[in-house]
């Protein structure tokens, strides 16, 4: 289970600065203390951040970042991480998302917001991140394919996003596009079988509960492209394809919207794809994963662990109808 920690607990960090190595043995001796109670006491040992190596449209000091979600398990390194993508908007292959990267501008990022809301409108990437403090999650993600990751993200609750654009009564999805530009489109979008742009939904629960997270960081430093630069979704207990990456389009629907996988094949991949061991993939077992960097598979924990969290959210579901 996520160990969430109190604003009275949290502490700084200078991992945007700090070489990983030094960055995960420091962790260690943090995550001691906190287990201590000496957390307040570390706080003042962290400088303020400032991170200036956004995109220039959009640069932007992180304020006293706060560690607000932790786990007791070895996190991937930054090379995992950024080396073992599905980024099908960069080609289909594992490696294809770094060596495409470069395909994949940032500059003059911005969200266009739609539907049942009083603020809809197109809104700068620098209008979307400036309101916001910034916090560190790190979270488990587990990908439909049944290999996984511990990341440490960088980012603030999806939620507070969402208020700001004064959803309606009527809202009771939100749904999510990924960059797609037909007259010049990114390597993967010439040749998958996807129907682009790619597109994600989650029903306004979800969208709201305190574990979603809007990312544009991990390890300290800004999203590289082959993980979704400049900003992506994290709901780490569901599969990770749906956690749709460079968003360009927030839409608060009064329907159900249409999802990707699912609209290309919808007995394999359902709406809400929550992590759950007890339900097969038609083609594989759901019970097992292979971290990533580990020789053994192991045990995949229900809603990935976060289970105590969002169980209530599916309490009326028969799971197994709506994988």
């Amino acid at each position: 289970m996520a160990k969430l920690i109190t604003s009275a607990e949290s502490v700084l960090t200078e991992s945007d600065v700090t070489p990983e190595k030094l960055f995960l043995s420091r962790r260690k001796f943090l995550r001691q203390s906190l287990y201590g109670g000496s957390a307040i006491a570390l706080a003042s040992y962290y400088p303020t951040i400032a991170w200036a190596s956004l995109p220039a449209s959009a640069e932007h000091k992180l304020q006293n970042l706060k560690r607000t979600v932790t786990l007791d398990e070895p996190m991937n390194s930054f090379e995992d991480i950024t080396s073992y993508n599905n980024f099908y908007e960069l080609g289909s292959s594992k490696d294809d998302p770094k060596q495409h990267a470069s395909a994949l501008s940032t500059d003059n990022w911005s969200i266009q917001i739609e539907g049942e809301c009083n603020k809809p409108g197109t809104y700068t990437l620098e209008d979307i991140l400036k309101p916001h403090s910034f916090e560190e999650r790190i979270y488990r993600l587990r990908c439909v394919e049944a290999w996984s990751m511990v990341i440490p993200w960088l980012g603030f609750p999806l939620s507070d996003l969402l208020k700001r654009f004064e959803p309606t009564s009527q809202a009771k999805y939100v749904a999510f596009e990924t960059l797609y530009d037909k007259n010049d489109p990114l390597p993967g979008q010439t040749r998958s079988s996807i129907k682009w742009p790619y597109r994600e939904g989650l029903r306004m629960d979800e969208a709201m509960h305190p574990l979603t997270f809007m990312a544009t960081g991990l390890y300290g430093k800004p999203l590289p492209n082959q993980n979704g630069a400049p900003i992506r979704l994290v709901v780490p207990w569901k599969y990770g394809f749906k956690s749709i990456k460079s968003i360009v389009k927030i839409r608060f629907s009064k329907t159900q919207p249409k999802t990707s996988w699912n609209m290309l094949a919808p007995k394999e991949y359902g709406f809400y794809s929550n992590v759950n061991p007890k339900v097969s993939h038609p083609r594989w077992s759901q019970a097992r994963e292979r971290r990533i960097g580990e020789l053994f598979k192991r045990k995949t924990l229900m809603y990935n662990g976060y289970e105590q969290e969002v169980a209530h959210l599916y309490k009326d579901l028969n799971l197994k109808k709506h994988y």
